[in-house]
């Protein structure tokens, strides 16, 4: 789920705790974990509402002072439905967190590292692009996104869509601006230039 900025660090300290949306059809689940710059939340409920039943406590557990701003403030158009999503803070680290700490690699774990690599590879409309963005981001640390995509001829976009599965591997961290490479990551290049 996708917050601003403004909001991550009630999620982080556990105050804010409802969300509400106009979707035009469900975009998360009760039960399930999403993370976000606050950190993980677990959905625990998700209905369709008409505007008029959000309270005041609703838009104080949301992070507005009243219903009134919080209903204002709604994105998409009012033909849309208003989805209340109630979550909470997952109190444990990230998974992808403690995978990119991790930098005792095993030989099983580069091949494996490998294999998948060479799958988001073989699957990249543009061709091979994995080692190459390792690399860079390895050489550049705290460079924006926009100028690695323009590194690689890309738009920024799907460029940073490619380093977050490299992420999802443990590979790269995000910086408030650009990447670098996780322990786990420098620890992947060393062993795979042998």
């Amino acid at each position: 789920m996708l917050f601003e900025a403004r909001f991550w660090p009630g999620i982080g300290d556990g105050s804010i705790t409802m969300t509400f949306r106009r979707w035009k059809r469900r975009q998360v689940l009760a039960g399930r974990r999403y993370r976000t710059p606050g950190g993980i939340v677990e959905v625990e409920a998700i209905d369709v509402i008409d505007a008029s039943v959000i309270t005041d406590a609703d838009a104080r557990r949301s992070g507005f002072t009243d219903a009134a701003t919080l209903v204002a403030q709604l994105r998409g158009t009012d033909d849309l439905p208003i989805y209340r999503i109630a979550f909470h803070l997952v109190d444990e680290p990230d998974p992808r967190a403690v995978l990119a700490a991790d930098a005792g690699l095993s030989d099983a774990d580069v091949q494996a590292i490998d294999r998948r690599l060479a799958r988001l590879d073989a699957a990249s409309p543009h061709g091979p692009w994995t080692r190459a963005v390792l690399d860079t981001i390895a050489a550049r640390p705290a460079t924006r996104a926009a100028d690695l995509a323009a590194t690689f001829g890309r738009e920024t976009q799907p460029f940073k869509t490619d380093v977050r599965k490299l992420k999802n591997l443990g590979l790269t961290i995000s910086l408030e601006r650009g990447y670098r490479l996780s322990p786990r990551g420098e620890a992947y290049l060393r062993r795979s230039e042998r």
